[in-house]
């Protein structure tokens, strides 16, 4: 068995869970999850924690009851605290600014760059240089937030663009004559 699929996943208070044959939906104070349960896999409800086990034979069986521990284990997380990703501009002139669902983004282009966030994701600017995307769904915020990033990733010379704030850009030397 997978070692993550051997750790249960706890249910704080607050977060409701409901079990069907092939669906786990977990509630909470900041939203509702659905996930698939894949078929190599059996989910069982213990008190307060969530059990992943295998339930066929195989080793992508063993891989994937990993896999649906640590998709539970993310959308209980989402429910409860929610997940959030920051994303830094380092440019001269390069701006953000949130309005309502829309993301405006001024990155140097000839034109301003919208981004639509989609629902379930809400962004926030603290500062023209900071974007803030917060939202329950771990693998939904983090894809908005590499769309972002791609209109300009870092570049390696000055190290302009869009960024996470964790990111760590190494900086080239320019080429010597």
């Amino acid at each position: 068995m997978s070692r993550i699929a051997k750790y249960p996943v706890k249910l704080p208070a607050g977060v409701d869970v409901a079990l069907s044959a092939d669906t786990v939906t977990v509630k909470g104070p900041l939203g509702s999850l659905t996930q698939a349960i894949l078929p190599s896999v059996s989910v069982v409800r213990n008190g307060d924690e969530l059990q992943c086990a295998v339930a066929a034979s195989g080793a992508n069986a063993n891989a994937m009851s990993g896999t649906m521990r640590a998709l539970l284990a993310n959308m209980v997380m989402g429910v409860s605290k929610g997940f959030e990703r920051k994303l830094n501009l380092v440019g001269v002139g390069y701006r953000a600014q949130a309005q309502g669902a829309k993301l405006n983004l001024s990155l140097g282009f000839s034109h301003p760059v919208v981004h639509d966030m989609p629902p379930g994701v809400k962004v926030e600017t603290p500062t023209q240089t900071e974007i803030v995307l917060k939202g329950v769904d771990k693998q939904q915020v983090g894809q908005v937030a590499a769309e972002v990033r791609a209109y300009r990733p870092p570049e390696p010379y000055k190290g302009k663009g869009v960024r996470y704030s964790d990111e760590v850009v190494v900086i080239k030397e320019t080429k010597k004559k």
